[in-house]
């Protein structure tokens, strides 16, 4: 009896419903089979959620008060679970909005933004509310328009009869999802009294926001609820900028398909008697199971994810994947699987190093957003810099001062327990997860004196000759000739920058002088103008347009005056103000 009742509150479950009637019709047995399926994707569901309590609770006792990267997943990716997104089109006003969504349960946080449309995010207390939510749920009725019968947490609100005009605005207070424009953060550094408050005013400007950080998360579940039908028991999670701490408003989304907490991998065989295992495919290779199965992912999300477009399956890359933009959100996303979990542990150790120092967060977003200014980096493929090139440099910088504000690789690997063992393909990718195992030397330069000695340490930096190496934190010769060479902290016989050019490093180190000389020079910098418009000066001139041509060039400049310089990048300012 109270099997068929589960079976019977399963089935009424729209969820269920919705994996049990994707093809239109089956026999008994393949109904129960997808039973199964529904009831191990449960089952795994809160697996994790169990496993994410836990580890909240032990980071919790922590003396440090820091979660780890895992626990701080854990717990987005169950807020994610009792979340809905919808199509506010209506215009309905935010308390009639509230008032209905509460007949379903408690609203444990909601926010709005605008992406094609205004949208909601709404997460409740406990994921039953969103299944009565769901419940309630119409399918679209357009006669001149055949929909495709998926269901999802993805909604839109209609409020029919309403004699409400839809340009009609009702107060909503809506969440910026995108970084300001520069001439914006020009005018707001140079209102800030110090260097060290200007770089902290571009972190709270560009970072992500708690909002934003809930909505990548959110993407992620939906997606999973489309992957599901396939891999009941897989698990879709951000990584990269989306979570390692050093992310920007507006950055892609980079979502890694996990399929290795399907159950019966870690199965022990009997050593006698009887035993079952699973009949599955074969195929030639683990990069060919990855190929297949973004394949058939990425044909299930052009064909049948709401809000996905432009979908691309990219498969003969090094790492393959699936390539769409999400309407709804606004984001642009790279779906990976099991090949790039290098990538996952790279994300791990960057969140690592931003959590150790408040003054690494501060020192890679100044740094990050400088270069993109000057076109340094560039979201488009080619000869530039990375992010995450730019990052490993601006650790190994923080590696090499006197003391060190950072350990090297090798030091976090020394102090790593069983635990945290990690081999990836032959790599050892093995480093300490308890932060309070890590003991820092005291270090108390200021944010101002480390970003003037950055630009100093790589404007004369031997790169014709030397590799940056964060493991060992010093640099070595370079086994390759190439302009530029970093090592990857795992896959060490990788060069993360073999795509840069001569001509963009020369670049990027005349940049680096200019800067340098500029925040030498900045406690000399006449602060003119009035009160809400204050002379750009400090950190807001290292973003204003640069006259860097050629180190030839920059060398001419460098023999100005200081009261010239700052005059002439001023007039660049006006002169782009004035174009624009």
């Amino acid at each position: 009896m109270r099997l068929q009742a589960s079976l019977k509150a399963i089935m009424a479950s729209p969820l269920a419903v919705c994996r049990l009637h994707m093809r239109g019709r089956g026999s008994l047995a393949t109904c129960l089979q997808r039973v199964d399926t529904f009831l191990h994707r449960n089952i795994g569901t809160n697996a994790v959620a169990a496993q994410g309590e836990a580890l909240q609770k032990d980071e919790s006792e922590e003396k440090n008060g820091r979660k780890s990267l895992y626990a701080v997943q854990a717990e987005r990716q169950e807020q994610a679970e009792r979340s809905v997104l919808i199509s506010c089109q209506s215009r309905t006003s935010e308390k009639k909005f509230l008032k209905y969504l509460s007949k379903h349960g408690d609203i444990q946080k909601y926010f709005y933004y605008e992406s094609y449309g205004l949208y909601a995010v709404v997460e409740f207390a406990n994921r039953e509310s969103v299944a009565s939510l769901l419940e309630e749920a119409a399918i679209p009725n357009i006669s001149h328009e055949p929909v495709v019968p998926l269901k999802s947490r993805l909604l839109t609100l209609r409020n029919p009869g309403s004699v409400e005009s839809t340009n009609k605005q009702s107060g909503q207070q809506c969440q910026q999802q995108s970084s300001i424009p520069i001439n914006e953060l020009i005018k707001r550094l140079s209102k800030e009294e110090s260097i060290d408050q200007q770089m902290s005013s571009l972190m709270d400007v560009y970072q992500l926001t708690e909002e934003n950080s809930r909505l990548r998360f959110l993407v992620c579940s939906l997606l999973k609820d489309v992957v599901a039908p396939y891999f009941p028991e897989c698990t879709i999670k951000p990584f990269g900028s989306s979570v390692n701490g050093f992310g920007k408003m507006g950055c892609d989304l980079d979502m890694f398909l996990d399929l290795d907490d399907i159950s019966g991998r870690n199965a022990k065989m009997p050593k006698s008697g009887l035993f079952l295992e699973y009949q599955m495919k074969r195929t030639t290779s683990e990069r060919a199971v990855t190929q297949n199965i973004l394949s058939v992912i990425g044909e299930c999300v052009d064909q049948f994810g709401p809000g996905c477009v432009g979908v691309q399956k990219i498969l003969n890359a090094r790492c393959p994947l699936v390539r769409f933009a999400h309407q709804p959100s606004g984001f642009q996303c790279d779906l990976t699987a099991n090949n790039n979990r290098v990538a996952l542990k790279s994300t791990e150790l960057l969140y690592l190093y931003g959590e150790l120092d408040p003054r690494v967060r501060s020192l890679v977003f100044t740094v990050r957003c400088w270069a993109r200014a000057h076109t340094i980096t560039s979201s488009i493929p080619g000869a530039w810099i990375t992010n995450f090139s730019l990052t490993v440099m601006v650790l190994f910088f923080l590696q090499r001062r006197s003391p060190p504000i950072i350990p090297t690789l090798d030091q976090l690997r020394d102090l790593a327990g069983p635990a945290d063992k990690s081999v990836i393909e032959g790599n050892d990718c093995t480093f300490v997860s308890d932060f309070s195992k890590i003991h820092l030397q005291s270090n108390t330069e200021t944010p101002e004196r480390l970003l003037r000695e950055f630009f100093d340490f790589y404007s004369t930096f031997p790169f014709s000759k030397m590799s940056i190496n964060i493991r060992k934190g010093k640099e070595q010769n370079k086994p390759e000739v190439v302009p530029l060479h970093i090592q990857n902290p795992f896959e060490t016989s990788l060069n993360v920058s073999k795509n840069v050019s001569a001509t963009q490093l020369e670049r990027f180190m005349a940049l680096c002088q200019e800067s340098s000389w500029l925040l030498h020079h900045s406690n000399k910098t006449p602060r003119v103008g009035n009160e809400n418009a204050p002379s750009p000066w400090g950190l807001a001139t290292l973003f204003l347009p640069s006259k860097v041509a050629t180190i030839k060039g920059l060398k001419r400049r460098r023999a100005e005056p200081a009261n010239e310089r700052i005059k002439s990048l001023l007039e660049s300012l006006t002169i782009g103000k004035k174009k624009s």
